[in-house]
């Protein structure tokens, strides 16, 4: 895509938008539920609407000076605010508004990778396309400027594709008179190669996986296969529901169709609520999968316990409620609503073991996922382990947490 192309993309997609409501603006909260909301607010200030995911980003493959230069211009802008408490709520497509300015780090990875050919391009697309999913972050099903984003996110990806040295397919897989979009990513063709189906959670995309194939399956000689969960991204014209593993499940059972991957040697690794419906997918499809790993995902003590649905922030408040197609949010009622994603409520961590290896892991002292909830999965699983990743030196835990799930799942795949 040369540069013209992309900006003039940028400025037609974005052209409508220069007074587009600001993203911590779009949802609304019956009166008692603001009322909670703004009261928290007071009794413990936040200085940022969104949850900065600084290190997993830099995981991901944002240059962490150029992360940190991005979120001074947010800091530092002038223009007015949907809310002065907090930095990243500018209003208005232009400098210091949170789309803005990571939408122009990605245009300027896109500028770069016209100057470079084959995989030095490549690698500089999935870095811009990365910066496009961020800046439509956490993805607000009525937030047009983070669709607009999204539209930039996966052009960048699909013309990453074309130049990288790997092999990227653009699966569809037929589901309820739709079909459902995934990338299949190939470190060789040879021969069918064993599959992982990796899914993030609720707020990103799958072309922020980029670097997981890269880096930690690929040199495994395995494939990795990115599918998004229902309600965001491709898979955004299916509700989320309970059955928050419908998706990969059909999916899974589709692969014996898919020539360049061994469907006998499948494995599953989600993020956030992505672990949850890879851990769901283990019960219900023991036969069709080797091993399974979680990470951070919520499985059923936050889901359960409505007091601390109640704690979370506003943005994931807003994103559930977005998720669940809320056009008003009542946080009791959502708090109540969300025990029907309890694992252990739907009665899977109960009474019957599945044979799937399943490796849960979270972060000391987090809320979502706490150890209580992988040591339940742990339980439940034969030869399965819960592991907790120390919150001190937290980026090295990030990096041995990762390195760890993937020798659990070679060791399976390949064993």
């Amino acid at each position: 895509m040369s540069e013209d192309t992309s900006k003039n993309i940028s400025e037609t997609l974005f052209k409508k938008h220069t007074q587009a409501k600001e993203t911590s603006g779009l949802t609304h909260y019956m009166p008692s539920s603001q009322q909670m909301l703004d009261e928290k607010q007071r009794e413990q200030p936040t200085f940022w609407y969104r949850n900065l995911l600084r290190l997993q980003w830099v995981w991901q493959g944002v240059d962490p000076i150029e992360q940190e230069a991005v979120l001074a211009k947010i800091a530092s802008s002038a223009h007015s605010r949907t809310s002065d408490d907090w930095l990243d709520t500018v209003m208005g497509y232009h400098g210091g508004n949170w789309n803005y300015e990571w939408t122009k780090l990605g245009m300027q990875h896109q500028k770069v990778a016209n100057g470079l050919q084959g995989n030095d391009s490549a690698e500089e697309l999935f870095r811009a396309a990365l910066c496009f999913s961020i800046a439509g972050y956490p993805h607000l099903k009525n937030d047009n400027l983070a669709l607009q984003a999204q539209v930039l996110a996966n052009s960048a990806y699909t013309e990453a594709a074309k130049r990288t040295k790997f092999t990227i397919k653009k699966i569809e897989v037929p589901y309820k008179n739709r079909r459902i979009i995934a990338n299949l990513h190939l470190a060789s063709t040879d021969k069918p190669q064993p599959v992982v189906i990796v899914s993030a959670g609720l707020d990103s995309l799958q072309t922020d996986m980029w670097r997981l194939f890269r880096d930690y399956l690929a040199p495994q000689g395995i494939a990795m296969l990115t599918v998004d969960m229902p309600s965001i991204g491709h898979s955004s014209h299916w509700p989320l529901t309970e059955d928050t593993s419908c998706l990969h499940q059909a999916v899974l059972n589709e692969l014996r169709e898919v020539p360049w991957v061994d469907h006998f040697s499948v494995g599953l690794l989600g993020f956030r609520f992505g672990g949850n419906a890879m851990v769901r997918l283990s019960f219900l499809e023991p036969e069709k999968v080797k091993a399974c790993v979680s990470l951070g995902a919520p499985i059923h003590d936050c889901l359960a316990t409505p007091s601390k649905v109640k704690q979370m922030p506003k943005m994931y408040l807003d994103m559930l409620g977005s998720r669940l197609g809320k056009e008003v949010v009542d946080i009791n009622s959502l708090s109540g609503q969300l025990m029907a994603w309890s694992l252990k409520v739907q009665g899977f961590l109960t009474s019957r073991r599945t044979k799937v290896p399943i490796l849960a892991m979270g972060l000391e002292g987090d809320m979502i996922s706490p150890y209580s909830d992988n040591k339940l999965v742990a339980m439940f699983s034969q030869y399965g382990k819960a592991k907790q990743i120390p919150a001190k030196g937290i980026a090295k835990g990030y990096e041995e947490s990762l390195s760890l799930s993937i020798k659990w799942l070679k060791d399976e795949l390949k064993g």
